[in-house]
């Protein structure tokens, strides 16, 4: 079974965190919500979030994908955080996922994960001038090898659908898909 890490900061964005981890969940991937700290983490609209386990202790376990929500200043947050830095280096230097969303490919971006990447993110919240060789798209969702990056809280069920297919394959994408009954979703024979 695919597992997935996905650290919440203070300020992360409901919709992009609970859509990831639900449809993620639904595809029975091991997905692990971890706080910066221990205990519950607010989002950016004041929904809290009641953690798995502090990052420390989340860190104690490999995972196949790193998967992090954006939102402000959950973000900034994931950002400032050196065992986040740290995790993401680790993970892409092992050939493992690194995902991100909205604001937080810009922690993909200072963690070097970025160089001579296609990306996306939330308008302005990356630079073809401070990401060296870094092709920016306005696409929903853009898979560049191991690192999967996407626009926003509108893009969050087709970044999640990616994430499945990326783990689990477009069988199980398909599946997931059809159970949501998504208009123009991609629906298994």
């Amino acid at each position: 079974m695919a597992s997935v890490l996905v650290p919440l900061a203070d300020g992360f964005e409901e919709i992009e965190a609970v859509t990831v981890i639900d449809l993620l969940r639904r595809a029975d991937i091991d997905v692990v919500v971890a706080g910066l700290d221990q205990g519950p983490v607010s989002g950016s609209h004041g929904i809290v979030i009641q953690t798995d386990l502090g990052l420390e202790a989340a860190l104690e376990r490999d995972y196949d994908m790193v998967v992090l929500p954006g939102g402000l200043p959950g973000a900034d947050n994931l950002e400032a955080d050196s065992r986040i830095r740290e995790l993401l280096v680790r993970m892409a230097n092992s050939g493992r996922f690194t995902a991100a969303i909205c604001a937080a490919p810009k922690v993909l971006a200072a963690a070097g994960v970025l160089e001579n990447r296609n990306a996306t993110s939330f308008p302005g919240f990356l630079s073809t001038a401070d990401v060296s060789g870094l092709t920016l798209s306005e696409a929903s969702v853009v898979v560049d090898g191991r690192v999967i990056t996407s626009r926003g809280p509108g893009t969050a069920m087709d970044f999640a659908l990616a994430l499945i297919e990326a783990l689990n394959g477009p069988v199980a994408r398909a599946d997931v898909e059809d159970r949501l009954q998504r208009p123009g979703g991609v629906h298994p024979a």
